[in-house]
Protein backbone atom coordinates (compact mmCIF):
# COMPACT_ATOMS: atom_id res chain seq x y z
CA UNK A 1 0.00 0.00 0.00
CA UNK A 2 1.31 3.18 -1.22
CA UNK A 3 1.65 6.27 1.47
CA UNK A 4 0.26 9.28 1.27
CA UNK A 5 2.80 11.98 2.75
CA UNK A 6 1.49 14.33 0.61
CA UNK A 7 -1.39 14.93 -2.22
CA UNK A 8 -0.59 15.45 -5.77
CA UNK A 9 -3.30 16.19 -8.43
CA UNK A 10 -3.65 14.91 -11.36
CA UNK A 11 -3.36 17.94 -13.23
CA UNK A 12 0.41 18.80 -14.14
CA UNK A 13 2.73 15.22 -14.17
CA UNK A 14 1.22 11.99 -13.92
CA UNK A 15 1.62 11.01 -10.22
CA UNK A 16 3.39 7.84 -10.40
CA UNK A 17 5.63 8.85 -12.60
CA UNK A 18 6.79 11.88 -10.52
CA UNK A 19 7.44 9.45 -7.46
CA UNK A 20 9.24 6.85 -10.10
CA UNK A 21 11.64 10.24 -10.93
CA UNK A 22 12.06 11.09 -7.49
CA UNK A 23 12.79 7.27 -6.25
CA UNK A 24 14.99 7.44 -9.57
CA UNK A 25 17.22 10.57 -8.84
CA UNK A 26 17.49 9.69 -4.52
CA UNK A 27 18.90 6.73 -5.29
CA UNK A 28 21.71 7.71 -7.88
CA UNK A 29 22.71 11.12 -5.90
CA UNK A 30 22.87 8.87 -2.74
CA UNK A 31 25.43 6.30 -4.82
CA UNK A 32 27.04 9.15 -6.63
CA UNK A 33 27.58 10.80 -3.03
CA UNK A 34 28.60 7.41 -1.33
CA UNK A 35 25.96 8.17 1.25
CA UNK A 36 24.01 5.01 3.33
CA UNK A 37 20.40 5.47 4.29
CA UNK A 38 21.67 6.01 7.47
CA UNK A 39 23.36 8.88 6.65
CA UNK A 40 21.71 10.58 4.35
CA UNK A 41 18.83 10.13 7.16
CA UNK A 42 20.96 11.85 9.75
CA UNK A 43 21.96 14.91 7.70
CA UNK A 44 18.10 15.51 6.26
CA UNK A 45 16.33 15.05 9.60
CA UNK A 46 14.22 12.26 7.93
CA UNK A 47 13.86 8.83 8.65
CA UNK A 48 15.47 6.01 7.31
CA UNK A 49 12.30 4.24 6.74
CA UNK A 50 10.63 7.04 4.75
CA UNK A 51 13.44 7.09 2.83
CA UNK A 52 13.34 3.47 2.31
CA UNK A 53 9.60 3.75 1.57
CA UNK A 54 10.58 6.91 -1.16
CA UNK A 55 13.38 4.98 -2.77
CA UNK A 56 11.26 1.93 -3.46
CA UNK A 57 8.47 4.24 -4.79
CA UNK A 58 5.89 3.21 -1.61
CA UNK A 59 5.69 7.13 -0.39
CA UNK A 60 4.38 10.09 -1.93
CA UNK A 61 6.68 12.44 -0.21
CA UNK A 62 5.85 16.51 0.40
CA UNK A 63 7.44 19.15 -0.62
CA UNK A 64 9.01 19.95 3.13
CA UNK A 65 10.77 16.01 3.06
CA UNK A 66 11.86 16.41 -1.00
CA UNK A 67 13.66 19.95 0.30
CA UNK A 68 15.35 18.00 3.15
CA UNK A 69 16.73 15.36 1.44
CA UNK A 70 18.08 17.72 -1.74
CA UNK A 71 19.60 19.80 0.56
CA UNK A 72 21.03 17.25 2.35
CA UNK A 73 22.50 15.69 -0.81
CA UNK A 74 23.59 19.31 -1.69
CA UNK A 75 21.15 19.21 -4.94
CA UNK A 76 18.14 20.93 -5.75
CA UNK A 77 14.27 19.66 -5.35
CA UNK A 78 14.50 20.39 -9.33
CA UNK A 79 17.15 17.96 -9.77
CA UNK A 80 15.41 15.39 -7.52
CA UNK A 81 12.17 15.60 -9.14
CA UNK A 82 13.72 15.98 -12.80
CA UNK A 83 12.67 19.01 -13.76
CA UNK A 84 16.44 21.18 -13.32
CA UNK A 85 17.54 22.98 -16.63
CA UNK A 86 20.16 21.28 -18.45
CA UNK A 87 23.22 22.74 -20.60
CA UNK A 88 21.75 26.21 -23.15
CA UNK A 89 17.66 25.14 -22.77
CA UNK A 90 15.68 22.44 -21.31
CA UNK A 91 12.24 22.70 -22.35
CA UNK A 92 9.40 21.35 -20.02
CA UNK A 93 5.91 21.05 -21.78
CA UNK A 94 3.14 21.53 -19.53
CA UNK A 95 2.10 17.92 -18.70
CA UNK A 96 5.78 17.31 -17.49
CA UNK A 97 5.59 19.82 -14.46
CA UNK A 98 4.80 18.27 -11.42
CA UNK A 99 2.43 19.31 -8.63
CA UNK A 100 4.12 18.70 -5.32
CA UNK A 101 1.08 19.77 -3.17
CA UNK A 102 -2.72 19.97 -3.43
CA UNK A 103 -4.62 21.90 -0.48
CA UNK A 104 -7.61 20.95 0.64
CA UNK A 105 -10.13 23.16 -1.65
CA UNK A 106 -8.09 22.03 -4.69
CA UNK A 107 -5.52 24.52 -4.65
CA UNK A 108 -2.14 23.46 -5.78
CA UNK A 109 1.51 23.95 -5.65
CA UNK A 110 3.33 23.29 -9.31
CA UNK A 111 7.32 23.38 -10.05
CA UNK A 112 7.53 25.08 -13.13
CA UNK A 113 11.63 25.04 -13.50
CA UNK A 114 14.66 24.78 -11.19
CA UNK A 115 18.04 25.16 -11.98
CA UNK A 116 20.94 22.43 -10.98
CA UNK A 117 22.38 22.21 -7.61
CA UNK A 118 23.95 23.04 -5.06
CA UNK A 119 22.95 26.62 -6.05
CA UNK A 120 19.78 26.83 -7.14
CA UNK A 121 16.66 28.92 -8.78
CA UNK A 122 13.13 27.56 -8.40
CA UNK A 123 10.17 28.59 -9.87
CA UNK A 124 6.58 27.79 -8.32
CA UNK A 125 3.39 28.90 -9.45
CA UNK A 126 0.61 28.41 -6.32
CA UNK A 127 -3.07 28.55 -6.39
CA UNK A 128 -4.66 28.87 -3.30
CA UNK A 129 -8.26 28.71 -2.36
CA UNK A 130 -10.19 30.59 0.68
CA UNK A 131 -8.76 29.02 4.03
CA UNK A 132 -5.73 27.35 2.79
CA UNK A 133 -2.63 27.58 3.74
CA UNK A 134 1.08 25.64 3.30
CA UNK A 135 3.45 25.63 6.73
CA UNK A 136 7.21 25.36 6.12
CA UNK A 137 9.52 24.61 8.92
CA UNK A 138 12.15 27.10 6.94
CA UNK A 139 15.03 26.02 4.57
CA UNK A 140 18.71 26.31 4.62
CA UNK A 141 20.58 29.49 5.93
CA UNK A 142 20.20 31.99 3.61
CA UNK A 143 17.47 30.95 1.21
CA UNK A 144 15.62 33.89 -0.17
CA UNK A 145 12.34 34.29 -2.02
CA UNK A 146 10.72 36.23 -4.57
CA UNK A 147 6.59 36.61 -4.44
CA UNK A 148 4.28 38.37 -6.83
CA UNK A 149 0.75 37.97 -6.38
CA UNK A 150 -1.33 37.69 -9.56
CA UNK A 151 -4.89 37.25 -8.23
CA UNK A 152 -6.03 38.08 -4.54
CA UNK A 153 -4.05 38.76 -1.19
CA UNK A 154 -1.35 36.79 0.12
CA UNK A 155 -0.79 36.24 3.73
CA UNK A 156 3.00 35.47 4.42
CA UNK A 157 4.00 34.33 7.50
CA UNK A 158 7.45 34.70 8.38
CA UNK A 159 8.83 33.93 11.87
CA UNK A 160 5.65 34.78 13.51
CA UNK A 161 5.16 37.83 11.45
CA UNK A 162 2.22 38.02 8.92
CA UNK A 163 2.76 40.59 6.10
CA UNK A 164 -0.16 40.92 3.70
CA UNK A 165 0.62 41.09 -0.43
CA UNK A 166 -1.89 42.55 -2.63
CA UNK A 167 -2.43 41.73 -5.84
CA UNK A 168 -0.11 43.40 -8.17
CA UNK A 169 2.33 43.43 -5.21
CA UNK A 170 5.32 41.38 -4.72
CA UNK A 171 8.11 40.63 -1.73
CA UNK A 172 11.41 39.50 -0.80
CA UNK A 173 11.57 37.23 2.14
CA UNK A 174 13.91 35.28 3.92
CA UNK A 175 12.90 31.92 4.12
CA UNK A 176 15.28 30.23 6.61
CA UNK A 177 13.20 30.46 9.70
CA UNK A 178 9.65 28.84 9.82
CA UNK A 179 7.06 30.46 7.37
CA UNK A 180 3.48 29.69 5.62
CA UNK A 181 1.60 30.95 2.98
CA UNK A 182 -1.86 31.67 3.60
CA UNK A 183 -5.21 32.63 1.74
CA UNK A 184 -7.03 34.45 4.38
CA UNK A 185 -9.97 35.95 2.17
CA UNK A 186 -12.93 34.64 0.50
CA UNK A 187 -11.26 35.12 -2.83
CA UNK A 188 -8.97 32.76 -5.17
CA UNK A 189 -5.10 33.61 -4.65
CA UNK A 190 -2.51 32.75 -7.36
CA UNK A 191 0.85 33.44 -6.98
CA UNK A 192 4.23 33.24 -8.52
CA UNK A 193 7.31 32.23 -6.67
CA UNK A 194 11.06 31.95 -7.81
CA UNK A 195 13.66 30.44 -4.72
CA UNK A 196 17.40 31.11 -4.34
CA UNK A 197 18.85 28.62 -1.87
CA UNK A 198 22.45 28.83 -1.86
CA UNK A 199 25.42 25.41 -1.03
CA UNK A 200 26.01 24.76 1.96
Amino acid sequence: MTKKVNITTASGADVSAINDAVSQRIKLYRSQKKLSLDELSRRSGVSKGMLVDIEACRANPSIALLCKIAAAMNVSVADVVNVASEPTVHLIDRDEIPVLWQGEKGGSAKLLAGTSGPDMLELWQWVMHPGEAFVSSGHPAETCELLFVNQGQLTLRVDGRDYLIKEGGSAVARTDMPHAYMNETRDALEFTMTVYEKSR
